[in-house]
């Protein structure tokens, strides 16, 4: 299915107000399904912020927060920030479970840059691809200078630094 095709479709969706199953159709569009997922649950939206997170214990099923206006942005950046919270689906599995929230935030914005998890998953803005460097660049710094987790991601941290440098 093409990237117009997914708008149509989601135009639908928006029109009769079903912003969980339009969010359904994202994960099976792009290939963000896990068996970990719950499903979708309705928080508060936040007039021009896309906030969505992600909820449940370590090694329980998740359930992904998104606002009744999710749609109401655009739509590369709803794919990465979806991408984002199903990578934390992902983390917080009983099989590869993530613990470290300073790791598993890395790991997301990092996903959101190079999509190594998810293909499928289009380019963000380049705007916000420098928003979404500064967070990895941010729980980096949080992971303790020359600890172990800093040197097990030495080389996505210059990997972003490159992509940052290409952007400027």
């Amino acid at each position: 299915m093409n990237f117009e095709q997914v708008k149509l479709h989601l135009s639908a969706y928006k029109e009769n107000n079903q912003v969980i199953d339009a969010a359904k159709y994202l994960l099976y569009s792009f290939d963000l399904e896990h068996e970990n997922f719950a499903g979708f649950g309705l928080r508060e939206a936040i007039p021009n912020l896309v906030l969505l997170t992600t909820e449940g214990e370590l090694g329980e099923p998740q359930t992904v927060m998104i606002p009744p206006n999710l749609f109401d942005f655009d739509l590369n950046l709803i794919l990465n920030v979806v991408a984002h919270e199903m990578l934390h689906v992902r983390q917080k599995s009983s099989i590869q479970t993530v613990e470290d929230k300073n790791e598993r935030e890395f790991q997301a914005y990092y996903e959101m840059l190079f999509h190594k998890v998810f293909p499928k998953i289009p380019d963000a803005s380049d705007f916000h691809k420098k928003i979404f460097a500064d967070k990895a660049f941010e729980y980096y710094k949080r992971m303790g200078e020359g600890s172990t987790l800093q040197q097990k991601y030495a080389l996505q941290k210059i990997e972003i630094e490159q992509l940052i440098n290409a952007l400027s």
